[in-house]
This record gives C-alpha cells, sequence and structure tokens, in this order.
C-alpha cells in the first residue's frame, strides 16, 4: 500500500481538471457532499459504485473539510 500524502488544493485540482486524478469527497452522507463538495468531485457513493471498473493508475484523491 501507498502512503498518505497530504496535497494542497493548489496542486491537485489541476489534475483534477485535466483527468489525471479522481476527486472523492470523503463523506458518507448525501447531503454533506451537496453542501460541501468541491467543483470537480465524486461522492462517496459514487466512488463505491465506480470502484471495479476505475483505472488501476489513477490518482484518486480523498478529502474532508
Amino acid at each position: 500500500m501507498s502512503e498518505v500524502v497530504r496535497v494542497t488544493p493548489d496542486k491537485i485540482y489541476p489534475r483534477v481538471r485535466s483527468g489525471e486524478c479522481l476527486l472523492v469527497c470523503a463523506y458518507d452522507s448525501d447531503e454533506a457532499f451537496r453542501s460541501m463538495h468541491l467543483e470537480g468531485a465524486i461522492s462517496l457513493q459514487e466512488f463505491r459504485d465506480r470502484v471495479a471498473s476505475l483505472p488501476k493508475d489513477r490518482e484518486i484523491v480523498f478529502y474532508c473539510a
């Protein structure tokens, strides 16, 4: 397993926009996702639904506010 690395928004946002990485809002609640998600992020539930089909070489960034 890889080491968890903290990243700053200014470093990760361009990578999210380009499709280089996937941004996942780590809140388990749909209500929390709706009120606190960042542009380009998917919900934790959507991540769980798609995890089997995600490319294995794509970086995934989880965040919570």
